[in-house]
Formats: structure tokens, sequence, C-alpha cells
């Protein structure tokens, strides 16, 4: 689904508020809704009291290949096969990488049915090639 096509007009959302306590900590009535806010993110970015970082350039657009790919390149980082971006040292920790696999395996089986033919051909070869590489790992 594009922003275009979600509620609300293009690049909003629509976030509601349903925490049973005011800003103040007193408990709200029963029934009482503090309101709807919406909050854009057009290619302008975050707004809404949403700033970007010092130093922070501009970010991919986010959709499943984009999500699915972020956890694929946290697999290999734990896997060792990639340096670790916040270190540059190739750091391994095979029970984070199983984890983050298992992770991508849960989305495969919980999506099945509802991912494009693209979608669904990355998700399955980032599987193989990963759990390969954990295997060969956990040889090692």
């Amino acid at each position: 689904m594009d922003d275009k096509d979600r509620e609300g007009g293009e690049g909003d959302l629509k976030v509601t508020d349903r925490r049973r306590f005011t800003a103040e900590g007193e408990e709200r009535p029963e029934g009482e809704s503090p309101g709807q806010e919406k909050v854009g993110l057009g290619e302008e970015g975050p707004t809404k009291g949403q700033e970007k970082a010092p130093g922070e350039g501009a970010l991919p657009a986010i959709d499943f290949a984009t999500f699915v790919l972020s956890l694929a390149t946290s697999a290999q980082v734990h896997l060792g096969a990639v340096p670790n971006p916040a270190t540059g040292k190739e750091e391994k920790d095979l029970n984070l990488a199983r984890q983050t696999i298992d992770i991508l395996g849960l989305l495969e089986e919980k999506t099945k049915g509802n991912l494009d033919d693209n979608e669904r051909r990355l998700l399955e070869h980032l599987l193989f090639d990963l759990r390969m590489m954990y295997v060969e790992a956990k040889k090692a």
C-alpha cells in the first residue's frame, strides 16, 4: 500500500493515543479519548515533533524489502560476514544471528500469500543464504 492510498491523505499517518493516563499522570475517565493526531511522513521526512538527528542524511523509503534487507544485514553482522558498522570489526554472535534468522523465518510464515512475487523471492533467497551461512559458521 502506498502512502497515497492511506486514509488521511498523502503521506499522513493517523495516530490514536489510547493511554489510560494523562500527561499529568491522572487516570482518564472511562470512554474519554485524548484524540487523534496526523503525523506527516512525506518525502520531507517525519514531522510533528519528530526531528532528524544531527548529521542524519536522507533515509531510504521504508517498504517490506528494505525491512527484510535490514534484518538480513543484521544477521550477517552477527555471523561475522560483515563488519559491525559501529566498531568496524568482524564480530560473531551466533545466538543473535540465529534469532534474527528465526525472525525472518517467522515473517516468511506469517506473510505467506500476502507478498508479491519479488518480495516472496527476496525473502526465500535471503533465508536460504543466511541459513547456509549459519551452518558454515557453526561448523567453524
